[in-house]
């Protein structure tokens, strides 16, 4: 397979100016997907935090499967899951910030300071940072996409009791992990134009007939096979067929991608409790 690569020069200017502004900031929260936390999380990341408190978001909970997120409760980390999309999370997280930032707001009370709580809002990309910082806003102040890369620049937004430095999305400075890499291209974190979508597309599948086949079957109608055979089972389900009967497998590779980052194929985690192992997150 095709070695997944990153790191352009953009991301190497975004550390220097979230290490520069860091001292602004009572606290960083980290934005992850909860359906693969450990291959979403960026560990050169909470180095610049140093000694600030963390939160952990586990983003897009609703599409996940919620098995790791128990065992955030055994790390001694600060985390909370949720769906940065509704509303009712709004409150939860509100709480968790709150908590995480306690000792810092009991200081500011003492010292008479009446200036907002400040939060530096983090993650790789397309993790839904922009939608984390929206929701408790209340409304919409940072930009917002479906793919990778839509913040380009960091930029405070107020928030009620809190002042929000939103930050462009930050990849892992090392690519070695190929596991992990190719969960970010699964769920979006990268750009499809640089991707071998027809590699990616069958590594997804056959991690997915280990993992959860009974989703493939219920989408798909897909009943085991090789990776090669379940994306014609794709094709077919689909109607992805070209003239002379031949499956179109361009098309059945982003349809498949697209119905997993859409939460079409059921909750899932692709990330086991050895990758939060591997990452430090237990």
């Amino acid at each position: 397979m095709k070695l997944i690569q990153w790191y352009p020069g953009h991301m190497a200017k975004a550390v220097r100016e979230m290490e520069k502004n860091l001292d602004l900031c009572d606290a960083v929260a980290f934005v992850l997907d909860a359906r693969a936390p450990a291959s979403t999380y960026n560990p050169r990341l909470e180095e610049i935090a140093g000694r600030k408190p963390v939160l952990f978001i586990l983003n897009k909970s609703d599409l996940a499967d919620g098995a790791l997120s128990k065992k955030w409760k055994e790390s001694g980390k600060y985390a909370v899951a949720l769906s940065a999309t509704s509303p009712s999370s709004a409150r939860p997280l509100r709480a968790a910030m709150e908590k995480v930032a306690s000792e810092r707001i009991a200081r500011l009370g003492e010292k008479g300071t009446k200036r907002a709580v400040r939060f530096l809002v983090s993650g790789i990309p397309n993790t839904g940072k922009s939608t984390v910082i929206n929701l408790l806003a209340g409304q919409k102040k940072a930009n917002v996409g479906d793919k990778a890369g839509v913040t380009r620049g960091q930029q405070w937004v107020k928030c009620g009791g809190f002042d929000l430095l939103d930050s462009p999305g930050v990849m892992p400075p090392s690519c070695e992990n190929q596991v992990f890499a190719r969960r970010l291209a699964y769920l979006g974190c990268l750009n499809d134009d640089i991707l071998a979508l027809d590699e990616i597309a069958l590594c997804l599948l056959e991690e997915l007939a280990a993992k959860y086949p009974a989703a493939l079957a219920e989408r798909y109608g897909i009943g085991g096979g090789e990776p090669a055979e379940m994306l014609g089972q794709v094709c077919k389900k689909r109607g992805f067929i070209l003239r002379g009967g031949e499956y179109d497998y361009e098309r059945g590779e982003r349809a498949l991608l697209d119905d997993l980052r859409k939460g079409k194929l059921g909750r899932v985690c692709l990330d086991g409790e050895e990758d939060l192992r591997e990452a430090g997150l237990l």
